[in-house]
């Protein structure tokens, strides 16, 4: 599998799902399991470097200004949801975190931006095929601290700033 076939999956799924995460996990599995588990893993190995990708303290800060706060598991959840989002939002979001003030139709915090079962998706694919759990992918985890400027996630000011379009669009206050 290459990378537009993965972008392909993502996008179609979540066409079919309407925007609608949970859903476009179930989907995101029934397509799967038409493939074979060396293609499972391949879409898997794509989704794991996108995920290491985001691991950015500007996606961080713009994942707080949308949930009006994010710790660890709601950052995690957000890049997997992200990924979801396509790869136009994916890659813009990544390159430029305020971007997505523009790059989002809309964003509702109950709903949107939690995408731990998408993360999941490849994983219950290739157990549903094979019976077994997932190999190692061979793709390293990424150090403790993500990449970049570490900010104060918590200090609106500082949200304000560094992510003006976005707080002005989602942010609290």
């Amino acid at each position: 599998m290459d990378e537009t076939e993965f972008w392909e999956i993502i996008d179609a799924s979540r066409e079919d799902a309407e925007g609608d995460p949970e859903e476009q996990a179930d989907l995101l599995v029934e397509r799967l399991t038409r493939l074979d588990p060396d293609s499972v893993l391949d879409y898997a190995r794509h989704f794991e470097a996108r995920y290491n990708r985001a691991y950015l303290w500007d996606l961080w800060g713009a994942a707080a200004v949308l949930f009006d706060g994010a710790g660890d598991e709601a950052f995690d959840s957000f890049r997997c949801w992200l990924i979801g989002q396509g790869r136009e939002v994916y890659e813009g979001a990544v390159h430029d975190p305020d971007a997505l003030a523009e790059l989002l139709d809309d964003f509702d915090a109950e709903i949107d931006g939690d995408g731990e079962e998408i993360g999941f998706a490849a994983d219950e694919a290739y157990e549903r095929l094979t019976g077994a759990e997932t190999p190692d992918l061979g793709i390293p985890m990424p150090g403790g601290e993500p990449l970049g400027t570490p900010f104060d996630l918590s200090d609106d000011d500082v949200l304000a700033a560094r992510f003006p379009r976005l707080w002005e669009r989602f942010g609290a206050g």
